[in-house]
This record gives structure tokens, C-alpha cells and sequence, in this order.
């Protein structure tokens, strides 16, 4: 396919998307389906464009004055891809196969590309609704914030250190290029282009022996954060497929025991393989509502409950950047009662002396600072522990972290334009006496 004939295809999913209100992944393997002969390529360079829309949907449709799908396709090209007008012009000619010839109106629009005057949501491509939300955490910065939010995100590794070295690892992986993240000591960062195929990492020797993982390094530090120890007792309350699971197996060198439990137990059937592949022997996997895997036999026994709550996700809209737009506030409300209820059930789990380490990928204030003072107001007994003492994990690169990541008085922040990260949210609760 001739890259006119791309946008014209990325068009028509964005327009199935708009229309039919379903996730992008969906439209797109539908319309491959219906279009084989379109190659890998084809149909990769296609999800790049795709994609691309959704992360500036709101910017694009800002700068054409139009929120159809043609707009925001033609929109995204001057606003993401950096195209100009004849750039655009030639992969918008009317020729056979390529979209119609842009209109006097179209070229005008797309020789200005204004947004100095855009309202914050518009210049930082998020819902309306949440500019509210978005001004308590950020303030005048939430344009900015949610512009990063919408940048498109590297492939990000955890070198697994129960089965290799780092240098081992990134020689094994040269071909991908790796460089190493910024403040995780066990990240790989594999940056991609906008048309990029993502690399089949999974087909990798160093993958399938269970030398590295797939992890964001926000991720990676949420669990060195925890400060799980060698010897200890863990329960990962929400393990889901188990990325931060792993990451404590490693952190405590299989020495003590980690309790892996999702209410779903439709989420932790990936967990197994990976904990075969891993060499991880400390782990056992239980789903609390199925018969005889309930963990009331652990209430009282934790030194760590690490709860990677439920949540909107919002700080990971780098990698899911329709879901912004599919996000009701309904949602939030009911995450947030999710929440609270996550972190109750781990109180009844810990030791007298135990932690819990909270953890959201969202950069919601009403998720994180909120729902930690509102935690402390049901269990005086807990505090907070210091987010500057949290971060010495990182030891050299603490101090540096520290002044580039959002630390309160509840817990850690971190996001795309402040740490390169996903949007993360960390606080340490410590029972005390």
C-alpha cells in the first residue's frame, strides 16, 4: 500500500471507531480482516496513524475547526507527525486509492496550526470532564502534563536478575538497540519509531528463557519502592498477570514467600508461564474466591501487602490512548470505592509492624493523595512513610529523582513529562507499634 492509501485506511477505522463506539484494536484487526491483502507493514503503519489521532484527537480537531475523522487524521499529521503542507498535500491528492484532494479551507487551517489560544484540555488532549480533575493535581501545568500523557511511549524491559546480568542482557538484545532507562537499575528502553512494527520481544531467545520481562519502568519502581526484603512474607493483593510479582521475586532473591491473588481469576492465568519461565520459587498463586483458595489463612501474617489497585488508568494513556476517550465519570467513582475497599482488606492481612505499599497508574489527585488521607482517617495507627526516605531505593539516583518526580505528604508521583515514565502513583504505609 502507497502511504496515501494508508491514511485513507486509517480514516476509515477512526471513522468505524467514531461510529461504533468500540476500541481501537478491535476496528483495527476487523478492518485487517476484511483487508488481507494489506500487509504486516501495511497494517502496522496504519495502527501508527490510527493511534496517532487518538493520542491528539482533541489538538487536531482544534486546529482544522472540524471533528470528523478525515479532520483529526489530517490534523494529527501537522500536530504529531510534524508534517507540512505539502508534505500532507501529496498524501491527500485525490489520486486513485489516496483520500480527497484537501480543500482551500483544509490547507488554511493547516497552515496555521494555532493551539496559543486552545482551552487546557484541548492543548493537553484529554475529556473535557476531567479538566477539573486534571487542574486539582497539576494546576497551570496540566496542559503540559497531559500533552506528555499523550506522547507515544518506548518498550520498555526488567532485566530479570534470578537468571541474568544486565550487560548480558542488553548484549543479547543488541539488535533491538536497547539503551538503559534513566533511574530504574533494571531497565531496557527500546524507543520506537511512528511506523514501527513493535518488536516480536517475545520471540526472543533472552525473552522465552525468562531473562527479561516486558514492564514499564514506573512499574519497575513501584515494586523496588515496596522495599520487599529477602525472607519476607508478601501478598501482591492485585497481581493481575504478575509483572510486579516477578519483580518482588527477583527483589527478594526467592528467599520468604509471595502470595499472588487478583479477585479476577481470569487475570492471573498468565501469571503461571511466566513464573515457570522467571525461576521465580517463592511464589504461590492463589484466587481468593474459588474453592479452597481463599487467603484468610495469611490475615495477620504479612510484613508487605503491595496493593496495585484498581483504577482509571489514566497515567497509562501513552499505551492506551483511546481509553481516554471512552472514560465516564462514573468510572472514577466507582474505582475509587475500589479502592478504598482494596486497601481495608490489606489492613487485615498485616503484621502489627507490616506496610502497605499503594499503587495506581493514574495521576488522579481523587485516586492517590485523596484516598491515602482518607485510609489514614480509618486507621490512625498507620503513617506515611517519607517519600524521600522511599526513594533512597535508588540510591546514587535518588537525589535526582526526588527533584524530577511530584513528592507530598501522601506518596510519590510520577508522569510522562516529569520522569519519562508512565503516570504512576506510590505511597509506603507503615502500621505502626
Amino acid at each position: 500500500m502507497t502511504p496515501a492509501a494508508r491514511l485513507a485506511a486509517a480514516i476509515e477505522v477512526f471513522a468505524s471507531i467514531e461510529s461504533e463506539r468500540r476500541p481501537a484494536a478491535d476496528a483495527l484487526k476487523s478492518w485487517g480482516l476484511t483487508h488481507r491483502y494489506a500487509g504486516s507493514g501495511d497494517r502496522a503503519a496504519i495502527a501508527g496513524l490510527v493511534y496517532d489521532a487518538l493520542r491528539r484527537r482533541a489538538s487536531s480537531a482544534f486546529i482544522m475547526q472540524a471533528d470528523s475523522p478525515r479532520a483529526i487524521l489530517l490534523g494529527m499529521l501537522k500536530r504529531e507527525r510534524g508534517l507540512d503542507i505539502d508534505a500532507i498535500g501529496k498524501l491527500a491528492d485525490g489520486s486513485k486509492y489516496a483520500p480527497e484532494k484537501l480543500s482551500d479551507d483544509e490547507c488554511k487551517r493547516l497552515e496555521t496550526d494555532d493551539i496559543e489560544s486552545a482551552p487546557s484540555y484541548v492543548a493537553g488532549d484529554y475529556p473535557q470532564w476531567l479538566d477539573p480533575y486534571f487542574e486539582r493535581t497539576f494546576g497551570d501545568a496540566r496542559a503540559e502534563e497531559g500533552a506528555a500523557l499523550a506522547s507515544r511511549a518506548p518498550l520498555d524491559l526488567r532485566v530479570n536478575t534470578l537468571k541474568a546480568e544486565f550487560s548480558t542482557v542488553a548484549k543479547a538484545l543488541s539488535d533491538l538497540d536497547p539503551e538503559p532507562v534513566r533511574w530504574s537499575p533494571w531497565g531496557l528502553r527500546v524507543r520506537l519509531s511512528a511506523d514501527a512494527k513493535s518488536p516480536a520481544i517475545h520471540a526472543e531467545p533472552a525473552f522465552i528463557k525468562g531473562m527479561v520481562e516486558v514492564q514499564d519502568e514506573a512499574s519497575q519502581l513501584a515494586a523496588m519502592f515496596s522495599g520487599a526484603k529477602p525472607g519476607e512474607q508478601v501478598i501482591d493483593l492485585c497481581a493481575g498477570a504478575g509483572g510486579k510479582t516477578l519483580a518482588l521475586a527477583a527483589m527478594m532473591q526467592n528467599k520468604g514467600q509471595i502470595f499472588a491473588t487478583d479477585d479476577d481469576k481470569r487475570r492471573l492465568a498468565p501469571i503461571h508461564d511466566r513464573l515457570k519461565r522467571s525461576g521465580a520459587r517463592n511464589v504461590q498463586v492463589r484466587s481468593p474466591k474459588s474453592v479452597g483458595g481463599e487467603i484468610d489463612d495469611l490475615s495477620g501474617r504479612m510484613d508487605l501487602v503491595l496493593t496495585d489497585a484498581p483504577c482509571t488508568g489514566t497515567g497509562a494513556w501513552r499505551r492506551n490512548p483511546d481509553a481516554k476517550w471512552r472514560m465516564r465519570p462514573g468510572a472514577l467513582e466507582q474505582r475509587q470505592k475500589e479502592q478504598a475497599e482494596v486497601l481495608d482488606r490489606a489492613v487485615t492481612l498485616l503484621k502489627p509492624d507490616g506496610r502497605i505499599a499503594y499503587v495506581t497508574c493514574s495521576v488522579l489527585e481523587e485516586e492517590n493523595g485523596a484516598q491515602v488521607r482518607a485510609f489514614l482517617g480509618r486507621n490512625p495507627s498507620f503513617a506515611v512513610e517519607a517519600p524521600g526516605t522511599v526513594t533512597q531505593a535508588l540510591g546514587e539516583r535518588a537525589l535526582v529523582f526526588s527533584k524530577a518526580a511530584r513528592l507530598s505528604g501522601e506518596g510519590i508521583l510520577m508522569t510522562p513529562r516529569l520522569t519519562g515514565t508512565d503516570g504512576f502513583f506510590v505511597a509506603l504505609l507503615r502500621r505502626g507499634g
